[in-house]
């Protein structure tokens, strides 16, 4: 270190070699000095962002919490909130006609062997059939008929769950979407001024109680309870009623357009077709889920 003194160059020692000043000091004012001069520097502090949720998740729990105050609404007053519902309920609207597209072929595919059940057990109840069939026979139909309950024949005839619920789904939901568009035509046909979006969201709206005895059906499905066919059957049928309601809930800006009456009518033309063309696809896959049945080593070896 230099000495402060003569400036003289030290390699080390307390004292100066040539003017024998204490270089101890000097190093020790030096230190405190830059040490002082440090602290009094400011100094960069890291910053710690607080965590913050997922952008998506936080969108979901706010999408699903407006989607089941929306439905529960719609289960306590159904008229007051379709009329309410406007551009802003699209969504929610948009989710229930989605439920209700999904649940018709998830419970058959959860019940389908159920349905078989029912359908030969009231084949065997015609009195054609019955007052020919002896008592054993029954008692041995009986038995096969708890035999296909306790067995997963699923895995048998490999009924792809994945292939039949989005495949029946998706042309399930496009028939709705002809329901609700045929509605729509029918309505403006009718003089009734009004966007797509809102009415799309008051007839979705309307089908929160359709959708709600079909997700009871599916709850009752996976419990292998049979009764819940009748829930299903209540669930379609119960769209006829959703195109009255919809309709009947805007009011028309005068009395020139046609008539109320007949628009529903023409609309029930356009249902009886979409469920009919929904009744052969699903008729299609029963005769695919029939011909693997017949065609299993497996499940003939049940019987």
């Amino acid at each position: 270190m230099n000495c402060s003194n003569c400036g003289h160059f030290n390699d080390g020692g307390k004292f100066c070699v040539k003017c024998g000043h204490r270089l101890k000091e000097e190093a020790a004012a030096s230190q405190t000095a830059a040490a002082s001069e440090y602290q009094s520097q400011p100094q960069p502090q890291t910053a710690y962002a607080p965590q913050q949720p997922n952008q998506r998740v936080r969108q979901a729990k706010k999408v699903s919490k407006s989607f089941f105050s929306y439905f529960a609404g719609g289960i306590k007053n159904p008229t007051a909130t379709a009329q309410a519902a406007g551009e802003s309920q699209f969504v929610n609207a948009l989710i229930t006609v989605i439920l209700y597209a999904l649940s018709i072929p998830i419970m058959l595919y959860v019940g389908w062997k159920l349905l078989l059940i029912q359908f030969v057990r009231s084949m065997f109840k015609l009195p054609i059939i019955s007052e020919e069939m002896a008592p054993s026979d029954l008692e041995e139909f009986n038995t096969g008929t708890d035999l296909i309950k306790a067995t997963d024949i699923n895995s048998i005839i490999h009924f792809n769950f994945t292939d039949f619920v989005f495949k029946q789904g998706i042309f399930i939901f496009i028939g709705l979407a002809v329901i609700i568009g045929a509605t729509y035509v029918a309505a403006k046909f009718g003089k009734v001024d009004v966007s797509f979006k809102e009415f799309f969201s008051r007839f979705g709206t309307f089908m929160i109680i359709p959708t709600a005895l079909l997700l009871i059906g599916l709850v009752l499905a996976f419990l292998h309870v049979e009764y819940f066919s009748y829930f299903m059957n209540f669930g379609l049928l119960s769209i006829f009623l959703v195109v009255p309601f919809t309709i009947a809930s805007f009011k028309q800006s005068g009395t020139s357009g046609l008539d109320r009456v007949y628009s529903t009518l023409i609309v029930y033309v356009v249902i009886t077709i979409v469920l009919t063309f929904i009744a052969n696809g699903l008729g299609e896959e029963a005769k695919t889920i029939i011909t693997r049945m017949g065609n299993s080593t497996e499940l003939n070896d049940l019987f």
